[in-house]
Formats: structure tokens, C-alpha cells, sequence
């Protein structure tokens, strides 16, 4: 009998919950057929039999979280495309063979990628964190709980009830976080941790526009045109190596509200796209992230981020930076405002912004020339 775990299902990812099994135990199953849907950080992905045999055991039931690398299914015997050995240092093993136990290596740690990539961050010794996962493995909320960060007292993160001892008041429900709201919370948790945050306010008139609400696309040319002029928040920060990596293209990820939590998905090199083109791409995502479908690869390897609050409520705020971008702008509820032009006070419309960046790497003087051009750039007319 040989296992196949959960593999990586997109660079790091730590875990992922089991929302159907499409195979039982005694099925006699084909390569390829689908074997079974999770969810990951924010979508849902099939999963499919890595090679035809006999289906022996299930390890987790609907709902359950699962480690990336952690068993996921039995089979009596075959070739497993995707398994993934918990001793094995790669994030993703593209073959392996079913019942071959890997090669011990006493030297190495037994650890879930993002994991690792958390506490090389953090400057942790691995070998002083306890692992909760299958033998012994350390996963990422073994590392936030041996920094104190986002997981509270008492409880292993691992999706299960809510901890004995928490009153709960007559008439209320409790339910643990999953999907978009336990990945909104782990972001958040690492924010607080590792970025110095910052933020700077100012305010846009955009009295001479003369199609007002095509709000998104004006702030993304905004934002094209102040990346050309301070590239320092078009970056990433490697806090591990106290290195700044300046981007040569705009990625952009797009805060986007839905029912079911927060997606923020990428918008890929936006100074290419011409605005029909962005306008089309913001429709999909959205589109998207409400049917719950956005893909993976859509929701990795942002470079600056866009929060266009205002669309529900709010003037101003404090969006937070998720590292290892180091910039972040938030648009408030646009309004007219009483403001003096020509010696005489009338009323302008205005939209009010919020800009956050990580005071590591990027300086004061820095975020007011980004803020001071996207203002610039809104001021213009359509």
C-alpha cells in the first residue's frame, strides 16, 4: 500500500480543506479522474487520481484541513505523480514511487515550505519548534505559535473546534475561520509582524471629470504613472537578506469584496493594458472571486496593492501592506467638499486616499512623491 500526500498547489500554499471526495475506499479508480476538491488559501481547486489502482483509505473527511504534504489517500500499489515525502525539502516532488520510503536525512528538519520561508523571515531556529504535522512536520501555524503571532492559546490552527474555556453568550454562534477568512487572517497576522507600517492621506479633486465612477481604472493609471515616477513602492521587500527587489512590471492586486471573504486577485503588467483591456480583466476577476473560481496563480506574486473602499464606505484609513509587497493605496468615499478656488469657496468634488508602506525600505519622502502623482494624475481631465 502506498500514500499520496497533499501536494503544493501553488508556491507555498501550507494547507488546504477538503470540501468533496469524489472517490471511497474499494473504488477502483483511473489516472486523472477527479479525486477529490479543496479549497486552498482562496480557491478551489480538483485534485485528480494521480494513477489507476485501488483506493484503500481516505485520511481526512469533509471540512477537515489538510498540510500541504500531509497523507491525503491510500492506494494498494502503483506510481504516484505529485506525492510528496514529509522529509523531503522540495515543495512539490514530481514523481515518486507508491510504498518507497524516502532517504532519512538526519540533518534536515521536517517542514512544510511556507513554513520554512516564515521562520527564515523571522530568524527562527527550526530546531526549537515542536511540529504538529504528520511525523512530527512543522507547519505554519507551528511557527506563528512559536512567535506568538496569530494563533491563540490553546489551540494547534489546525481547523478543529473552537477552544474549551471561550464563553460564548446565549443566542451567539461560534465558527472557526476557513477558506478566505482564515487566509485574510494569516495575512493580516504576518503584516502585523512584519511590516513597519506607515500611511499618508491626502486628497484628489477630480471636480473636472466629466465621467465620474470609472473609479478603478483612473486610480490604476494613477498608480502606472507614480511607479514611473518613484519605482522605490513598485517593490518587495526580503526582510531575511534586508533587500529591497524593485519590479520591472506592475502587478496589481485588487481588494475585492465578496460574500464569502476578502480575494485579491492580480492584475498582470497593468502599464501594458490599454483601460478597455483593464476594465474587461477587473469584470473577470470579480466575476471570479464571487463564483469562487478564481485560480491560484491569480492570487500570487503582487507587487502593489489597491483598495478602493470608498465603493462601500469610508474616507479615510489604514490598509494594511502583506509582505513582501511594501505598498498598498486606499480610495475613500468620493463627495463634494466645500474648497476655495479663485477666492471663493465652492464646492468640488474630492476623493480621498490612503497610502500605506513599509517604513523599512521605503522612505517618508518616498511615499509623499508616489501619493503627490497619483493626486496629480487623478487632477487631470477624463
Amino acid at each position: 500500500m502506498g500514500t499520496f500526500r497533499l501536494p503544493d498547489l501553488g508556491e507555498g500554499l501550507a494547507e488546504a480543506e477538503i470540501l468533496e471526495w469524489h472517490v471511497k475506499p474499494g473504488d477502483h479508480v483511473r489516472a486523472d479522474q477527479p479525486m477529490v476538491s479543496v479549497e486552498t488559501a482562496k480557491a478551489v481547486v480538483e485534485v485528480p487520481v494521480p494513477f489507476s489502482g485501488i483506493v484503500t483509505a481516505l485520511h481526512g473527511a469533509v471540512g477537515d484541513i489538510v498540510a500541504t504534504g500531509a497523507a491525503l489517500i491510500d492506494f494498494d500499489s502503483g506510481t504516484v505523480v505529485g506525492s510528496m515525502p514529509a522529509t523531503s525539502t522540495r515543495e512539490f516532488v514530481e514523481l515518486g514511487v507508491v510504498g518507497s520510503a524516502p532517504t532519512p536525512d538526519a540533518s534536515r528538519v521536517r517542514v512544510v515550505p511556507v513554513a520554512r520561508a516564515l521562520a527564515r523571515r523571522l530568524e527562527l531556529d527550526l530546531k526549537g519548534i515542536a511540529g504538529s504535522g504528520p511525523d512530527g512536520a512543522i507547519r505554519l501555524d507551528d511557527v506563528l505559535a512559536h512567535a506568538s503571532i496569530g494563533v491563540p492559546a490553546g489551540t494547534a490552527g489546525n481547523g478543529g473546534p473552537i477552544p474549551a474555556g471561550l464563553a460564548i453568550p446565549a443566542g451567539a454562534s461560534a465558527e472557526t475561520l476557513r477558506g478566505p477568512r482564515r487566509a485574510m487572517a494569516n495575512s493580516m497576522s504576518l503584516s502585523r509582524t512584519q511590516v513597519s507600517g506607515s500611511t499618508v492621506c491626502d486628497d484628489a479633486d477630480i471636480h473636472c471629470w466629466s465621467r465620474p465612477g470609472d473609479y478603478t481604472v483612473r486610480l490604476i493609471r494613477a498608480l502606472i504613472a507614480a511607479c514611473s515616477a518613484e519605482p522605490a513602492l513598485n517593490a518587495w521587500y526580503d526582510s531575511a537578506n534586508n533587500a529591497r527587489i524593485l519590479m520591472p512590471r506592475i502587478d496589481l492586486g485588487v481588494a475585492v469584496d465578496t460574500p464569502g471573504g476578502l480575494f485579491v486577485p492580480v492584475l498582470r503588467d497593468v502599464r501594458s493594458k490599454p483601460a478597455a483591456e483593464l476594465r474587461a480583466a477587473i469584470a473577470s476577476q470579480k466575476d471570479a472571486a464571487h463564483r469562487r473560481a478564481t485560480q491560484p496563480a491569480d492570487l500570487r506574486g503582487f507587487t502593489l496593492m489597491l483598495s478602493n473602499f470608498g465603493t462601500l464606505a469610508g474616507r479615510y484609513g489604514i490598509p494594511l501592506v502583506v509582505p513582501p509587497a511594501v505598498a498598498i493605496l486606499g480610495c475613500g468615499k468620493a463627495r463634494e467638499d466645500a474648497v476655495v478656488a479663485g477666492g471663493k469657496v465652492v464646492a468640488h468634488r474630492r476623493m480621498p486616499l490612503s497610502l500605506s508602506f513599509d517604513h523599512r525600505c521605503v522612505t517618508g519622502g518616498e511615499a509623499c512623491r508616489f501619493l503627490s502623482t497619483v493626486i496629480a494624475d487623478l487632477e487631470l481631465p477624463d
